[in-house]
Parts: structure tokens; C-alpha cells; sequence
């Protein structure tokens, strides 16, 4: 049966090409379904893994950031492993959005905005410009602009090795006695092949992001640029002893503030000749007095040391006159004894170990209730 207003056309032709045209049609419609039928199953897929990691990424914070008896596995679980698991199933639900939004981009190529931070202000802008392409029913008309569209995006340049060749030319005097060079600048390796810079890229890499030597030398294999482990350690060394006198320094300029916070955390250290590890300390002095007025700048120094005894803290701060700002432990109590004359330092606690300490102070008080 055929729709009653549906005209046919007496010429065969016609008639053919509208047989092809309403065929071609079905067919479209049937591929259109199918891929309707196929984007409902991959998106229910990938809705149920959603939904999957998402529990497995809830249960890992409440392992990390819960209470005790909601932690899973064993107390001694290896937060950056941990931080790992986070960032893997992260990715894998990015990955999973990203295939089921595939195809389904607007017809003017744009996404819909979102809110985003700023860039910061001191970060190089490089501007490019896309004119719209000219085309020939544009001939002889004049373009006016009347706006823009600007988008940012945040690029890198990565790093490069480079080689700094550096010339003395040597001059003698015509009919003269004598010859003159400029003298060698002065540099912390002397006859060395690193600049300043490089050290400077290899400490960074290693103490403030945690990339050791051995995995700096794999890095720089890439470009070619051998530098072994061990001669990268020597460098490091003599770095270390040309910057303790600016150590130094800041350590007293922290130590002159009206208040310093200090605090000490464990430090895995490798024990020569054992090849396992030794427990180590790491005790922190911080000065910032943002929060109360000050314009200077914040500043922390680090003190490496073998134990976490109360000598250590009165050996450090030795000749400091001030409020210092500490956890319950006990050792910092030495540096008010009378017998030490460091009677000018004052001690202030810690809301956060404060409360912690109060809180222990009531439960022991339910449970010697609970008992009578």
C-alpha cells in the first residue's frame, strides 16, 4: 500500500531514481539504528566501570583519609602506591568519557564552556592569530572586525641540553714583550663540564621532585647526553658544601623572627656498607609572619640529623630568643630548663595536637565511668 498522498510519476525513470532514493533512505536508517543500538550498549559499559571505579576510588580514600577502623589493608601501606591507584583509576575514567563523547561534538566544533582558573600572570604569552580563509564569493568585499574568540592553553617547551663553548682568545704586542688573555671565569666544578644551570636542574630534580640519579641518568640517555650516576653524586656533594654558607644564612635569619615553628619527620637513609636502611631525622624550622603582619618572605631550613634527641633542637637553636611553636613532643621542653639558659624561648602548642591530646583525655575519662 502506498501513503494516499503519495504521487508517483508516470516516467520509469523517475520512478527508478525515487525506488533508489527511498531504498538508500532505509538504509540509512537501519545504519543510523545500529550505531544507536551500539552507542546505548558502550555507554551502559562504560556507565557500570564508572560506577566501578569510582566505589574502588571512594574505598581507597576512606582507606587513607578515614578513620581506623575504616582503613583497609595493612597500616603500613605506601601512601605514594596509594597515590598511584588514585591517579591509574583517574585516568581510566577520563579514558572511558572520552570514548563515549567521541562522535557526539557539536556541528560548530565548539564544547561548551566551563569554568577555569586563570594562568598565571608571569607565565609567556605567545599569541596566534587564525584568519578566516578567503574565498572567492569573499572577492572585492571589505572585512570589518567586529570581535574575537580567545581561548588559552597551556603549552612547555621541553628541556634542552646545550653546549656552552666558551673562547680566550690569546693576544701578544706587536715589537712588545708580553701576551694577554682574559681570565677563566670562576665556576663551582672547576675544569668540570657542567654550568651552573645543570647543577642546578640535577639538585632540583633530585631533593625538591624526588627524582633520584639513577633515573635522571635514564632522562638524559634519551638526549644522547650521558652522565653517570656517580659523577653526578660528586657534583651534588660539592654543590651541597658551596651552598651551606647560604644555609647557614637563612638559618639565622629564621632564628632572628619574634616566632619559629619547628617540627621533625622520619627520613629512610641508606646505611654504608649494610645495603639496607637506617631511620634518619629531618627536623624543619619555618619562619612566616604573613598571617600576623610581616612582609617578609617565608622562609624554612632543614637539619639533618642521626637521632631525634632533645640535644639536636638545643643545638640548633642555640642563642634564640623567641615563641616557638611545636607538637607535644618532649625534647623541646629542654629548651626552657633554666640549667640550658635558654629561658627566653616561650613555647606555644598546636591546636590540632591540642585538640588530639583532649581528645584522648575524654575517652580515658567515658571509659573510667563505664568501669565504676
Amino acid at each position: 500500500m502506498t501513503p494516499p498522498d503519495l504521487k508517483l510519476p508516470d516516467d520509469v525513470e523517475a520512478l527508478k531514481a525515487m525506488v533508489l532514493a527511498m531504498a538508500e533512505k532505509a538504509a540509512r536508517a537501519d545504519v543510523l539504528e545500529r550505531e544507536v543500538a551500539d552507542l546505548k550498549a558502550r555507554n551502559a559499559d562504560a556507565d557500570e566501570r564508572i560506577e566501578r571505579l569510582t566505589q574502588i576510588l571512594k574505598a581507597f580514600d576512606r582507606a587513607r583519609f578515614g578513620r581506623r577502623s575504616e582503613k583497609l589493608g595493612s597500616p603500613s601501606t605506601d601512601d605514594e602506591q596509594q597515590a598511584f591507584v588514585f591517579e591509574e583509576i583517574e585516568t581510566g575514567i577520563a579514558a572511558i568519557r572520552a570514548q563515549v563523547s567521541k562522535g557526539r561534538e557539536r556541528p560548530d566544533g565548539k564544547r561548551p564552556p566551563r569554568p577555569r582558573k586563570g594562568f598565571a600572570p608571569h607565565l609567556e604569552r605567545v599569541e596566534v592569530v587564525i584568519e578566516p580563509e578567503d574565498r572567492p564569493e569573499h572577492a572585492g568585499k571589505q572585512k570589518v572586525l567586529i570581535g574575537e574568540d580567545i581561548s588559552e592553553r597551556l603549552d612547555v617547551m621541553p628541556a634542552k641540553f646545550r653546549v656552552i663553548v666558551t673562547r680566550r682568545p690569546k693576544y701578544a704586542f706587536k715589537n712588545e714583550d708580553g701576551v694577554v688573555q682574559a681570565p677563566a671565569p670562576a665556576h663551582i666544578i672547576e675544569s668540570g663540564i657542567p654550568t651552573e644551570a645543570l647543577l642546578a636542574q640535577i639538585a632540583v630534580s633530585k631533593y625538591a621532585d624526588g627524582l633520584p640519579l639513577y633515573r635522571q641518568e635514564a632522562i638524559y640517555a634519551r638526549d644522547k647526553v650521558e652522565l653517570d650516576r656517580k659523577l653526578m653524586a660528586q657534583w651534588m656533594g660539592k654543590l651541597g658544601f658551596e651552598l651551606e654558607i647560604l644555609a647557614d644564612y637563612l638559618f639565622d635569619e629564621i632564628k632572628k623572627g619574634e616566632r619559629i615553628f619547628a617540627d621533625e619527620t622520619t627520613l629512610p637513609t641508606l646505611a654504608p656498607g649494610s645495603g639496607s636502611t637506617k631511620t634518619a631525622w629531618l627536623w624543619a624550622y619555618a619562619r612566616d609572619d604573613r598571617t600576623f603582619g610581616g612582609s617578609g618572605p617565608p622562609m624554612v631550613a632543614y637539619r639533618f640529623e642521626d637521632s631525634r634527641a632533645g640535644e639536636c633542637v638545643a643545638r640548633h637553636l642555640n642563642g634564640y630568643r623567641g615563641i616557638l611553636q611545636v607538637d607535644g613532643y618532649a625534647a623541646y621542653n629542654k629548651l626552657v630548663r633554666s640549667d640550658r639558659g635558654n629561658d627566653g624561648v616561650t613555647l606555644a602548642g598546636c591546636w590540632s595536637h591540642s585538640r588530639r591530646k583532649l581528645s584522648c583525655m575524654s575517652r580515658k575519662a567515658r571509659r573510667s565511668q563505664r568501669r565504676r
